[in-house]
């Protein structure tokens, strides 16, 4: 089961993201008769963002704290760039995995190809894109996809900016498309899409 949670900063995606994983681990540990623990956990956080600034390390650290916080006993892997492959090493169907969050994956590979384009490199997103598209329905357990909407601003200036802004809405569509549930976030509210 794939449920795409989409809302702009500080809407409060990631915490009901982390909320739906507990209520999903709850699920599965009643139909598989196990909990989320330390001899086994269930529960999956795929987390994408590098730490490539203060701030970042600073957003980086509250979500730990949030995990800290949280009843659920996460299993931490960290993705920036290889999603797809982690996905199919880590889904199960006594799985629950959150990816937390598209849009810096997309950001780490926008970055890694303005990097490779100066060195005359072919762009690898949309391989990693078409890889992480067909991966969906090989996908076992419940995957939570976290992503910001950032379409209902304004059409930002400069050519990489736009270029996010293009290709974070294409995937957003994308994997809402063979999502079985999408969740968009306004002020901390749910709202169901799908």
């Amino acid at each position: 089961m794939i449920h795409l949670v989409l809302g702009g900063a500080r809407s409060g995606k990631s915490r009901y993201g982390e909320t739906l994983a507990a209520t999903y681990a709850e699920q599965v540990s009643e139909q598989v008769s196990e909990q989320c623990s330390a001899q086994s956990p269930s529960c999956i956080y795929i987390a994408t963002a590098t730490a490539l600034d203060e701030e970042m390390s600073q957003r980086i650290a509250r979500h730990q704290q949030d995990r800290v916080d949280a009843k659920v006993n996460w299993l931490l892997i960290e993705s920036p760039l290889a999603l797809a492959s982690t996905l199919m090493e880590q889904s199960a169907a006594d799985k629950v995995i959150l990816v937390d969050c598209l849009t810096l994956y997309l950001t780490n590979h926008l970055v890694a190809s303005e990097e490779t384009h100066r060195n005359g490199v072919d762009d690898l997103w949309q391989q990693q894109k078409i890889a992480l598209l067909n991966a969906l329905p090989q996908l076992k357990g419940h995957i939570i996809f976290i992503s910001n909407e950032v379409g209902s601003g304004i059409v930002p200036l400069g050519e990489l900016t736009r270029r996010f802004a293009d290709e974070a809405g294409w995937l957003n569509q994308a994997i809402a498309e063979q999502a079985d549930k999408v969740t968009l976030i306004v002020a901390g509210l749910p709202l169901a899409l799908k």
